[in-house]
């Protein structure tokens, strides 16, 4: 879909499904976001925390997943964007984004939202309420 105008309550909006996570994607968050937790990029780190790995960052998994977005930014902007961490995400994970339309008003539209790995189990749910421009 080209554009929001028109997208029937009920409807998804085009699914991304991102390349599989490298740990190169989650060095390079740590240092744009100043998270550098070393569970994110280093396995030996993980381990000790208790994890089976090197886990990629909430906060990059919920960014990839406002991409689903990106192709409306002339239409709308996003007014609230409220999610919920569901799973970890780790390395070679293939992760999938959705977003369908819940609600659509003059103003504004609501958005369920979610993103899930290789084997179909969320890993974030949440809402984006778009403000119409």
């Amino acid at each position: 879909m080209n554009s929001l105008k028109g997208l029937p309550v009920g409807e998804s909006l085009e699914e991304i499904t991102l390349p599989p996570v490298a740990r190169i994607d989650l060095i390079k968050y740590a240092g744009a976001s100043g998270d550098y937790n070393p569970i994110h990029t280093i396995d030996e780190e993980a381990e000790k925390a208790g994890l089976p790995g090197v886990i990629a960052h909430g906060m990059w998994t919920m960014g990839n997943l406002a991409k689903l977005f990106t192709p409306y930014y002339e239409e709308a902007f996003m007014e609230n964007y409220a999610i919920r961490f569901k799973g970890m995400v780790f390395i070679d994970d293939v992760i999938t984004l959705h977003a369908r339309l819940e609600d659509d008003s003059e103003e504004k539209m609501s958005f369920e939202v979610n993103a899930e790995n290789q084997d179909g189990r969320a890993v974030i749910t949440g809402t984006v309420v778009l403000k119409k421009i």
